[in-house]
């Protein structure tokens, strides 16, 4: 479901949900008669702006003679606003599915996500949508290609391969899915062809190498068959090594299955 919870007058209003919607109004926007409405501010708060919105597109896009101003996860209006959507992979289902992403961000990543699950196999809706979902939560919503933290913690840690003085840091965490350690860096950059052990900092600050970075990752531990069978746990267990996030990752995947045509 693209919502978890009703939005509008006399809605619960989480500002996720009410997010959700000021994006998917403003994307159906071309739909409505002229006079236009205003673009809605994206910024999860109602108010009568949002509330009058529901009542507008109920009435003047999908012809319903009244309106009750309020959105229930999966009703007609929502399936509505979906429908309302462009065909296939779009930086306009991203912002959905990511509504607290920066559109720079979705700009910058939208064509190497396009490129990486193509060359990776990641093509059908249920893996596009398991596979987006879990990046979402990894990056905070393409905020993040590379951990906060200096990587000082892994110093020494020779189960990560990095045996030389400042591996820690050098290796630290980057990537949409991040890649750690000396051993994984040498092992991506042979498999790819892209030298990140010369130049680790490439893996965060070159929007093709930190996306392929994720898809090679995916690849390597075979998740494809775990989105195949829309197994949420199994693919969170194959990316975090546990279930971190677990709840966060389950919303980011329903509103991405949700805008793929996907129940």
């Amino acid at each position: 479901m693209c919502l978890v919870r009703s939005v509008g007058r006399s809605g619960r209003n989480d500002l996720m949900d009410v997010m959700v919607f000021q994006v998917l109004f403003n994307l159906n926007l071309p739909h409505f008669p002229n006079p236009k409405p205003e673009k809605l501010e994206s910024d999860g708060r109602i108010g009568p702006r949002t509330i009058a919105a529901i009542t507008a597109y109920e009435t003047k896009v999908m012809g319903l003679s009244t309106s009750d101003g309020m959105l229930a996860p999966g009703d007609a209006t929502v399936t509505a606003l979906l429908a309302g959507l462009p065909e296939g992979p779009s930086k306009e289902k991203l912002s959905v599915v990511m509504p607290r992403a920066l559109p720079s961000r979705i700009d910058l990543y939208f064509e190497p996500l396009v490129a990486g699950m193509k060359k990776h196999e990641i093509t059908t809706p249920l893996r596009m949508a398991h596979f987006v979902s879990q990046l979402a939560h990894e990056t905070a919503s393409f905020l993040y290609a590379e951990e906060i933290a200096d990587g000082s913690a892994y110093e020494g840690r020779r189960d990560l391969g990095n045996d030389q003085p400042g591996d820690g840091r050098r290796f630290k965490g980057r990537g949409l899915i991040q890649l750690t350690g000396r051993a994984n860096y040498t092992q991506y950059s042979q498999e790819s062809g892209i030298d990140c052990v010369g130049n680790p900092g490439i893996v965060a600050t070159d929007p093709f190498v930190g996306v392929d970075v994720a898809c090679w990752y995916w690849s390597k531990r075979k998740i494809n068959r775990l989105a195949d069978a829309d197994d949420v746990k199994a693919v969170t267990k194959a990316i975090n090594g546990g279930y971190n996030g677990l709840d966060d990752r389950i919303e980011y995947l329903a509103r991405a299955k949700a805008v793929l045509g996907l129940k």
